[in-house]
């Protein structure tokens, strides 16, 4: 389809800061920048030592450059930002240079006992090196303090302290509680720094995903001001809706062009793939920055974000928790301080689904403080269950969402069978830690392998699951008919499609003008899987 308002010669395409970490090479370099510099001038009128928590590859590591560029002095990267004239405004000596101690945990691996602290070790002697330490204290927060105290000393300046993903040692060692405990033990001797050095420290940023209550810059570090569900901080990393409206038209035209649709409809769709997250009740959405950029880089929708890794943890964390999925989509009803941080002895998931991105704030009840949460959006909820599907079956991770594909093709052409065969081949393939101890199958293991199934066909069909009494379990519109199942666990295919007739599950549908099948599906306990089914139409 050719737009009769589009032409390829109409669009200037800029470059994409995909992954991008470093300040200076995206401004000397001419990547395209969403200016966030007014958030770093707010955050140094405050003073006070800060904690970020936001998903991975939301910008946060650039955040934590910019600041590091400013604190450096180095001007003209921030010529035409907001930045630029908040400074030059209204401080007496600007772009003053101070020391900066920056420690990126990012790019290492910690699975090793002793990690920890040979990449300590390489920050620390940097520095030493930087501001001509000689002898050396015998620990790591020793020699914390002794850098913060030379470094105040031989400048004259106050200390500048960044820290990128603070928690990726404890993050990457969670199904390990002796090193879990020893990193953590280490950790919070050395964070315990920034509270004993404060007169030497100007300014102290820390950015992780997740907001461990054990460590000590939570507990010990009392002024440490934790601004991850900061309205007037909600915008610091993603991009708005109003930013990607006002900012990135060119870009939205030249997909909306190679897609044959409207701009209004490549909106539309741009914000149900990647958009919904929020940080405060009251916060605009956020768009995920790394598959937005990606998108736009490519001139194409693809599940960018996740395709660069789910954290395992994640899924060992469900399975211990015997965390009900099904949840995900309904919604989950918390209060702030049971998902905005985490103990490692804690019995939910849901702390680290938040921190981690998978789920967000969708709703907020002002009364009783409760939140509402849920999947942000398409990409996060059909890229979180095809990867559940593909660990916790005998699907190859080659096969992804092509699986799912071969079952809507068969719902669509109407063959029931096929579709049944399908869902009983892949429910008789879940291993022994989703179905529990000496397969003790429950209602709710067995409903939640029917679930990733339907589910992830949503994002090809209308698709209903239900997990509620009293309504069919789930419920698939196609073109020709509409098809009602109901499952029973304790139970033959004939009494699952008795309740669908006695509930009057399929009369909401018998107005639609579709043909509408009912299917009653029985449960093989000794097996694992489905024993029979039966329709009716």
């Amino acid at each position: 389809m050719v737009l009769p308002w589009y032409s390829d010669s109409m669009i200037t395409v800029r470059k994409m800061p995909i992954g991008i970490q470093s300040f200076e090479k995206l401004r000397t370099e001419n990547f395209f920048y969403v200016d966030k510099t007014k958030y770093v001038w707010d955050l140094v009128q405050g003073g006070n030592p800060y904690f970020l928590s936001r998903p991975r590859r939301f910008g946060k590591s650039l955040f934590l450059s910019t600041i590091e560029a400013y604190f450096l002095g180095e001007k003209e990267l921030f010529k035409g930002l907001a930045l630029e004239k908040q400074e030059e405004e209204n401080t007496p000596h600007p772009w003053t240079t101070y020391p900066v101690l920056h420690f990126d945990f990012n790019a290492e691996k910690y699975a090793e006992t002793g990690s920890l602290n040979i990449v300590l070790d390489r920050h620390l002697c940097l520095f030493e090196s930087q501001f001509g330490i000689q002898t050396k204290a015998a620990t790591p927060s020793g020699r914390f303090i002794q850098i913060i105290r030379t470094a105040h000393e031989r400048t004259g300046k106050q200390v500048v302290v960044l820290v990128d993903e603070y928690d990726k040692p404890l993050l990457e060692v969670m199904d390990n509680r002796e090193l879990y405990e020893d990193y953590r033990a280490t950790l919070k001797a050395f964070y315990g720094v920034l509270k004993s050095e404060d007169e030497h420290l100007k300014f102290v940023f820390l950015t992780g995903v997740t907001k461990f209550n054990q460590v000590s810059i939570f507990s010990d570090l009392n002024q440490l001001r934790d601004i991850s569900m900061e309205q007037a901080f909600s915008g610091i990393c993603g991009i708005s809706d109003t930013e990607l409206q006002n900012q990135f038209q060119p870009e939205l035209t030249r997909l909306a062009g190679t897609l044959g649709i409207s701009l209004s409809e490549c909106s539309e769709k741009l914000k149900k793939t990647y958009d919904g997250y929020h940080f405060h009740q009251n916060g605009e959405d956020m768009y995920n920055p790394f598959s937005l950029l990606n998108t736009f880089a490519a001139n194409e929708f693809n599940y960018y974000w996740f395709r660069t890794g789910t954290p395992t943890f994640l899924v060992r964390v469900i399975e211990q928790t015997n965390f009900d999925l099904r949840s995900m989509v309904t919604g989950i009803e918390a209060g702030r301080n049971t998902f905005s941080e985490y103990r490692f002895d804690m019995h939910s998931p849901v702390p680290l689904l938040y921190q981690s991105g998978y789920l967000t704030i969708k709703d907020y009840n002002a009364r009783f403080g409760i939140y509402m949460l849920k999947f942000p959006n398409e990409e996060v909820k059909y890229g979180f269950m095809n990867f559940l599907l593909q660990q916790e079956t005998a699907v190859q991770q080659s096969e992804g969402s092509f699986y799912i594909g071969k079952f809507v093709d068969d719902i669509e052409s109407g063959n029931v069978d096929d579709f049944m065969n399908r869902l009983k081949s892949i429910l008789s393939s879940i291993p022994y830690p989703v179905w529990g101890e000496a397969k003790k199958v429950t209602e709710q293991t067995f409903q939640i392998g029917c679930f990733l199934i339907f589910e992830l066909m949503g994002q090809f069909t209308q698709t209903e699951v239900q997990s509620s009494k009293g309504r069919a379990d789930a419920v698939v519109w196609t073109k020709e008919c509409i098809y009602v199942f109901e499952f029973k666990l304790d139970g033959t295919a004939e009494d699952a499609l008795k309740q669908i007739n006695d509930k009057g599950y399929a009369v909401p549908y018998e107005s639609d003008g579709r043909k509408v099948v009912k299917i009653g599906v029985g449960f093989d306990k000794e097996a694992c899987t489905i024993d029979r089914w039966t329709t009716e139409s």
